[in-house]
């Protein structure tokens, strides 16, 4: 069984915990300032629950994930320092730079992640960043580790923001586009809790099929449209107005550029 602490029970800290609570080669233990909700929460997954980051080094974990916001991430840190050396540091921590990290914890392997809240369905999708001195069992151990939380993506450092943006924005931009299939299924006709239900289906199995054959998506879409048929018609509606940029753009805005 291997022992794996969540250092802050936000959002991302909760999501990630629901997403490995399932299974039994996981211990999980969670540090968290006194907090109703976190203790609330801890009786219902059936998580063990600290306090002080000292007595989460005391329970001696294999695996450790920072979840906590990017401004007291660093001040945290130093109090890791006498975890055994064994011990790997995973950072979902978005900003903070692996060398800042290993400047402090030097004798630890160090990974980074962007992950996103399906974690907690075991249907992430996890932007991964590990240093080329990672040696090829770690970089195992923590593939393996990431993968019960959903799909791993490894990209350069440097490509973590936009992982983040698409990762972590795009469930929002996707929830719009749901909820304007689901709008066009009642204005013809369908109820909501079936409008929504299709809506969801479709965009999973479109989404499934896209991930497991590799296909690009515009040959997928050429599958779909029939010359002359309803859905090139439907795909020319969508390109006269400029979905195509509305989505460039809004990743554009969300990633700051």
């Amino acid at each position: 069984m291997m022992k794996v602490a969540v250092v802050g029970v936000g959002h991302m800290g909760s999501a990630i915990i629901k997403g490995l609570k399932d299974s039994p080669e996981n211990c999980i233990i969670a540090e968290n300032p006194v907090n109703p909700r976190v203790s609330k929460l801890a009786n219902e997954l059936n998580f063990k629950l600290v306090n002080t980051l000292s007595d989460l080094v005391d329970q001696d974990p294999e695996i450790v994930i920072l979840t906590t916001p990017a401004n007291i991430t660093l001040d945290l840190i130093p109090e890791l320092i006498n975890l055994d050396s064994d011990s790997i540091i995973i950072s979902a921590a978005a900003g903070i730079e692996y060398k800042k990290i290993k400047a402090i914890l030097p004798n630890h392997t160090i990974a980074r992640i962007i992950p996103n809240i399906p974690v907690a369905i075991n249907a992430g999708t996890i932007g991964l960043f590990l240093p080329d001195e990672v040696d090829q069992n770690r970089r195992q151990v923590i593939l393996d580790f990431l993968n019960q939380l959903g799909d791993v993506i490894p990209v350069k450092e440097e490509q973590l923001s936009i992982v983040g943006t698409i990762g972590g924005c795009g469930p929002a931009f996707v929830d719009v586009f749901l909820d304007a299939l689901g709008d066009a299924g009642v204005l013809n006709g369908l109820p909501r809790d079936q409008a929504n239900a299709l809506a969801a289906s479709m965009v999973k199995g479109s989404a499934s099929l896209a991930y497991e054959s590799k296909t690009a998506p515009a040959v997928l879409r050429d599958q779909v449209c029939s010359p002359g048929g309803t859905t090139i018609q439907g795909v020319a509606s969508l390109e006269k107005n400029g979905f195509r940029y509305a989505v460039i753009d809004a990743v554009n805005k969300a990633n700051k550029n």
